[in-house]
């Protein structure tokens, strides 16, 4: 025969799909070696935190998330006087018990109010707390996964189907995993409430975006500047996440951080590895390599990671988000993706292959990836109801082979495919402590 592609059958199934010629039939033109192209993988599915969507409780929940609480000066009880700032006041005791600084009476009011207390306040040296707190919703989505079809009867005439069908279930498996990757990729960067535009000077930081995917924000208007260009002119520099970290240092976020050197916390930065390869190799910075022996945090260092840089462990995701600029009537950013489809000559079938646009894409995000900014819900499978018996389901993506009997397609059951489902709901939690950073990779200067 010679062709290099099979054909599919010329009839349909319920599915309205052709039933493909997936399992080769020349016995003499390949090897007893089923080789295959693999996708790269990244850090993304094993520091997220993943646990069971709850049941009962319908498709769409809700999350309380109290903000940070600290005493305030000159509040008084009935919380109507003016706050003089954050802290707590302290005055000296008297020396005899029962004095007006000792008791709760006028005497001990706070100087800071010492006009006196309103109408049923409770006079006293008094600093609270006040309790502030978001509801943030999230909801469940799904996606479901279909291998072409495929007629058991061939299996007869396949050449070494064993070893063809366990590169196809390798396949299903690598897929799955590449799925759950661009899932949290995708759905950390919309539970992130900062970006950071990297400029040559004046970096600038837009808050307020948690909710919107990186894709969909509105970049032009989100830079400052809503003058029609992307005013996003250098690459990623350590003066910019030194500036991010000082930030979740004095936010709270240390106590979220995945390792701790000399007392501070060190945090992760999910970036490409030219992204990292310039933070490393930044003019002044290249010390910070050579002289640093901490061990690794042990959460962390099954992910080959050898050494902190500046207060960041450098995660490498060569599949971070590119970007080939903006479009002036949408505001929107490019994406470029890292992988496309071609259609062979002579084939039906869609073949994935490199996208060559993604290496030469101007834009790229990187990730300040904090343990508390998102959670994963998945669903567990349901197994019976009030004594009635379903097939579980796993939502993870573990692919099944389903065979559905027809009386005209498929009336003896000899046809049947892979079919996999994925469901997950994002639960955001800390959403201000999620940072993006927004570089042009071409660029040769630094963000200042």
């Amino acid at each position: 025969m010679g062709a290099d592609f099979v054909l599919p059958h010329n009839f349909d199934t319920n599915a309205a799909a052709a039933v493909d010629v997936v399992l080769s039939q020349e016995a003499n033109r390949i090897g007893s070696d089923i080789h295959k192209a693999t996708l790269h993988t990244s850090p993304w599915i094993d520091l997220i935190k993943q646990s069971t969507f709850p049941e009962g409780m319908g498709f769409q929940l809700s999350t309380l998330v109290y903000d940070r609480a600290l005493p305030l000066q000159g509040l008084g009880i009935n919380l109507s006087e003016t706050v003089a700032g954050v802290g707590s006041t302290w005055n000296a005791m008297g020396t005899t018990h029962g004095t007006s600084v000792n008791g709760m009476t006028a005497g001990q009011q706070d100087q800071s109010h010492a006009t006196g207390a309103g109408s049923g306040e409770v006079s006293g040296d008094v600093n609270l707390i006040d309790f502030t707190r978001q509801l943030k919703t999230y909801s469940l989505e799904r996606s479901i996964i279909e291998s072409p079809r495929i007629s058991v009867e061939e299996l007869r005439f396949a050449a070494h189907r064993t070893e063809q069908l366990r590169a196809i279930m390798d396949l299903l498996k690598e897929a799955t995993r590449n799925l759950w990757e661009n899932r949290y990729r995708e759905q950390y960067g919309k539970q992130c409430d900062n970006i950071v535009y990297c400029k040559a000077t004046s970096s600038s930081t837009q808050t307020g975006i948690e909710g919107t995917a990186l894709a969909a924000l509105d970049i032009d208007a989100g830079d400052g500047s809503d003058d029609g260009t992307l005013d996003v002119t250098a690459n990623i520099s350590n003066k910019i996440l030194d500036d991010v970290y000082f930030k979740l240092v004095r936010g709270g976020a240390g106590i979220n951080s995945y390792g701790r050197e000399n007392g501070r916390p060190v945090f992760s930065l999910v970036c490409s590895s030219e992204a990292s390869y310039q933070l490393m190799t930044e003019a002044g910075f290249r010390d910070d390599v050579r002289y640093n022996n901490a061990k690794v945090s042990d959460l962390i260092a099954p992910l080959g990671v050898e050494k902190s840089f500046r207060g960041f462990y450098h995660l490498v995701d060569d599949l971070a988000p590119r970007f080939s600029g903006f479009d002036t009537g949408t505001d929107l950013l490019t994406e470029v993706q890292p992988y496309t489809v071609t259609t062979p000559s002579g084939s039906t079938t869609n073949k994935v292959i490199p996208n060559t646009a993604y290496e030469t894409a101007a834009y790229e995000a990187a990730f300040v990836l904090v343990d508390n900014v998102m959670e994963s819900l998945i669903p567990a499978p349901i197994t019976n109801v009030s004594g009635l018996k379903f097939d579980p389901v796993n939502y993870k993506g573990d692919f099944k082979w389903t065979n559905i009997p027809d009386q005209t397609l498929n009336p003896d059951g000899t046809i049947g495919f892979f079919r996999g489902i994925l469901a997950s709901a994002s639960k955001p939690i800390k959403t201000s402590f999620g940072y993006i950073i927004l570089f042009k990779r071409t660029s040769t200067t630094p963000a200042a």
